[in-house]
């Protein structure tokens, strides 16, 4: 098995992955997940959700959201 992993400096995982050797990776999506993980550090309150780019709108998380996105 293969893992990727980014943990934020006080030590806290915040994506991990577990593939079969069989199963490829995408760098670039890694890339997108650290990136969103770094907008929401210092954007508290704001989610990015699926396919996020840098730049997009975010969201506020709310029960209204719940089944719409």
């Amino acid at each position: 098995l293969r893992g990727t992993f980014v943990v934020i400096p006080e030590g806290q995982i915040k994506v991990a992955e577990i593939h079969d050797l069989g199963i490829g990776r995408d760098a670039l999506e890694l890339l997108r997940k650290v990136k969103a993980a770094q907008y929401v550090a210092a954007h508290p309150g704001e989610v990015c959700p699926a396919k996020w780019q840098e730049g997009d709108a975010t969201l506020a998380p709310s029960l209204d959201l719940v089944g719409k996105i």
